[in-house]
């Protein structure tokens, strides 16, 4: 799913909930449409993660609320550098960690064992792929944050909500979160791009321009990075780009329904007048 130069990026839910009856609004200037949360590959690529995941913070509250009401222990998947992870073993959960990238896991170990022995000891990392997701150890709730489902392949979807349907505790439940487009208008506009500065406190000054494609006959999202950095020795140009699938409601939960799970709670959250991130909370139907 992602290129040699690039990590998948992943949407974060937005703070503010929708109402049925809400009228849109434009977004703020802070807020990145569309744009979620770049995995590091590099040392530098951390401050950009940074810049992309903080106007979405407000997901952390919402987990840790169903981390609360399910109990642990909590399987994080795609947990990257442990923005959720993190904070749930703070909070006393003992907390399985995966991801496919090694950089984002040893910087999650990393904060953790900041924090002390009592939080890092929470904590088990575990790098493999979504697709290739052998678990050996139930759980009473797992998290696919920031849009992971996307990262998916709708042909291995329901195999992998499978798995980890067969791994809920009594009374567990998934919850993930995707972002929802308005069909006719991503017919209509396929093509966005924007600009931004990121923050960084190390002298070095950061623009990033970039463009995301979409593709609604194949179902496929495409965004690229185009990075320029400049310090006292000079400048420096980079790139990253991700590839990600659209998500249909209608067959996600066909999916699910596959999987043995049925949707508990549905919550809606807008990204902009286009988008919207739809948070599932999903149980066995056994």
């Amino acid at each position: 799913m992602h290129t040699q130069t690039g990590t998948p990026v992943r949407p974060a839910l937005a703070p503010d909930p929708l109402s049925r009856n809400a009228t849109a609004s434009p977004p703020r200037p802070d807020h990145l449409p569309g744009l979620e949360c770049l995995a590091p590959l590099t040392g530098e690529d951390v401050w950009l993660q940074d810049a992309l995941l903080g106007p979405f913070s407000g997901d952390v509250l919402e987990y840790l609320a169903l981390a609360r009401a399910t109990g642990g222990p909590v399987l994080d998947l795609g947990s990257g550098a442990g923005r959720l992870a993190v904070p749930l073993a703070r909070q006393g959960f003992t907390v399985d960690a995966v991801d496919r990238d090694g950089r984002s896991l040893h910087r999650l170990l990393d904060r953790a064992r900041r924090l002390g022995p009592r939080v890092r000891d929470r904590i088990t990392a575990t790098r493999t792929d979504l697709l290739d997701l052998r678990l050996h150890r139930p759980c009473q709730l797992a998290v696919m944050a920031g849009s992971m489902i996307a990262a998916v392949p709708p042909a291995s979807r329901a195999r992998v909500l499978r798995e980890i349907a067969g791994h809920l505790g009594p009374h567990g439940a998934l919850a993930f979160d995707y972002t929802a487009h308005d069909a006719v208008e991503l017919a209509e506009h396929p093509h966005r791009a924007w600009s931004f500065e990121v923050p960084r406190f190390d002298g070095i000054t950061e623009w990033v321009v970039a463009r995301q494609d979409f593709d609604p006959v194949a179902m496929r999202e495409h965004i690229a990075y185009a990075i320029e950095r400049s310090e006292p020795a000079g400048s420096r140009s980079s790139s990253v780009t991700t590839a990600k699938w659209i998500v249909n409601s209608l067959d996600l939960h066909r999916d699910l329904r596959a999987a043995g799970l049925r949707v508990a709670d549905e919550r809606q959250y807008r990204l902009d007048d286009r988008t919207r991130s739809v948070l599932l909370v999903c149980r066995s139907d056994t």
